[in-house]
């Protein structure tokens, strides 16, 4: 069975309704994940789910997702992540892995590995250049299938690295699933903290726990004199955390070999594994692994 084949049902919307339009005389249809809450079911062979979001671009939450994943592959736990930024993945590039992911025997998407980690993305599916154009009905799609049609082979848990707002992809994945824990990641800057603050209430109108917020590009040192300088404001997760009675997992600061790093594709967990940075990870990862499994 071809890969292409299992994505034939959404693709086939665009030619039976290109706009995403009401049939003439027929009222709205609306989407099946926007009628109710329907049951949630957890995700096949998988102990823990963990969503890490920021409801805003731009701020370094894919960076920390993947090392968070490689922090707790460290910790000993088998670990899995889930890219679900149809428009805008980030997660080939940060593992450099590339690829069309192979079928099962049952038909099933086997994940891409690379550092101990497997991977699910859209950006395995399509052209590294190619554009996705689809409606939000077809994203929903999309993750259904990303989310039950992946042999993930037993995880102790899976990070659900969420795109950035409030809208289809979140809804979709919080009311399909059961989400164990969800953590938020922002810089100090006020306008990141404004979505983020978005996303601690979504979290909290699907009843997904709130296991914290990160606090990255907290700060930048000068490398020639080591002064410490603030860019995007100090503390500003800390007061939102006070605010909202959550804990702050950690600091990550602003350091140009994180980035280096993760455009590398060898991520600072794993390229300088004993360095402060690297530490500042596991520190985070030893939290989060307390508060899902006790």
């Amino acid at each position: 069975m071809s890969l292409k084949r299992l994505f034939t049902t959404f693709r086939s919307l665009t030619h039976e309704n290109p706009l995403g339009l009401p049939q003439s005389g027929s009222p709205p249809q609306i989407p099946r994940a926007l009628r109710g809450l329907p049951t949630k079911r957890p995700i096949r062979d998988v102990s823990k789910v963990l969503a890490v979001s920021s409801a805003k671009g731009g701020v370094g939450k894919s960076t920390i997702a993947v090392n968070l994943a490689l922090a707790l592959v460290r910790q000993g736990k088998r670990t899995g992540i889930l890219d679900t930024d149809v428009f805008g993945p980030s997660i080939p590039k940060l593992l450099n892995l590339s690829g069309e992911p192979r079928l099962s025997l049952h038909n099933r998407l086997i994940p891409l590995s690379n550092y101990g980690v497997k991977s699910m993305s859209m950006g395995y599916l399509v052209g590294e250049e190619a554009p996705v154009v689809w409606r939000g009905l077809m994203v929903m799609k999309a993750m259904g299938q990303m989310l039950n049609e992946v042999e993930w082979g037993g995880l102790d848990v899976l990070i659900l690295d969420f795109p950035p707002g409030t809208g289809d992809v979140q809804l979709s994945v919080t009311q399909q699933v059961i989400v164990d824990g969800a953590l938020i990641v922002s810089t100090p800057q006020d306008i990141a903290l404004i979505d983020a603050v978005k996303g601690i209430n979504m979290f909290k109108k699907v009843d997904v726990p709130l296991l914290g917020m990160v606090q990255n590009m907290s700060v930048f040192t000068c490398p020639n004199c080591q002064h410490d300088t603030h860019i995007f404001g100090a503390d500003g997760v800390e007061r939102e955390c006070k605010k909202h009675g959550i804990e702050l997992l950690g600091d990550i600061p602003l350091h140009a070999s994180i980035c280096r790093d993760a455009d590398q594709g060898k991520p600072t967990v794993v390229s300088h594994p004993t360095g402060v940075h690297a530490l500042a990870f596991e520190g985070i990862a030893e939290k989060v692994s307390r508060k899902l499994f006790g």
